[in-house]
């Protein structure tokens, strides 16, 4: 099944060439993989643009990489998962640092009367309740990169019924139609593929508390 080609492919190269020196790099791809896109929303959540996101993405997973060797679970210290909230809140702040100067610039030139400048419309990190929303996409985060690992072990034409009838939301009959595929076949390739994800939603878990 063919799909758009990721518009972030251009910054996953650039990234992993920057990591190059770091060991362990199938691990690092599919730690990039799995989160990349959890971190991008909440910056974009936050207010910034989709470069300043992209930026933060690979600000963050860079962090991860100096600081991963130190980190050690501490259910007293929090969890991996507060841990990587707050790399990513620290990004998010300095890429609105960024905008300071010239939009400082800009309220002091002034402007049309009751014109809003640039910074009064940028949300602060700060007033966002980042959390809730990490927390809230954390889960969904999960089982997306799950269906991508998924999407990479099993057949074409069972991912296809899979995709069709779980994420498209596709009946059983509108997906045997349009695949030329039985009922059974539809069922079957439901449950096969819907135990994979939930596997490896749980190893992701167990990993990363």
């Amino acid at each position: 099944m063919n799909e758009e080609p990721s518009p972030f492919l251009p910054t996953r190269a650039s990234l992993l060439s920057r990591l190059k020196d770091w060991d362990g790099q199938a691990s690092w791809k599919d730690f990039f993989d799995t989160y990349w896109k959890l971190i991008y929303a909440t910056a974009i959540k936050a207010g910034l643009s989709d470069a300043e996101a992209q930026d933060v993405v690979q600000d963050t997973v860079i962090s991860v990489a100096k600081k991963m060797r130190e980190f050690k679970y501490d259910p007293a210290l929090g969890t991996f998962k507060g841990w990587l909230l707050q790399l990513t809140r620290w990004r998010i702040k300095s890429q609105l640092r960024k905008r300071l100067p010239r939009d400082a610039a800009g309220a002091e030139t002034g402007g049309q009367e009751g014109e809003t400048s640039t910074l009064d419309r940028v949300p602060d990190p700060a007033t966002l309740d980042l959390a809730a929303y990490w927390n809230e996409e954390w889960q969904k985060n999960l089982i997306d990169a799950a269906i991508e690992r998924v999407k990479a072990q099993t057949s074409v034409r069972q991912y296809e019924i899979f995709y069709l009838h779980v994420v498209k939301k596709f009946s059983a009959a509108e997906v045997a139609k349009t695949l030329d595929v039985t009922r059974a076949q539809v069922y079957l390739a439901k449950l096969r593929v819907s135990a994979q994800v939930k596997k490896i939603v749980r190893n992701l878990e167990k990993k990363m508390i």
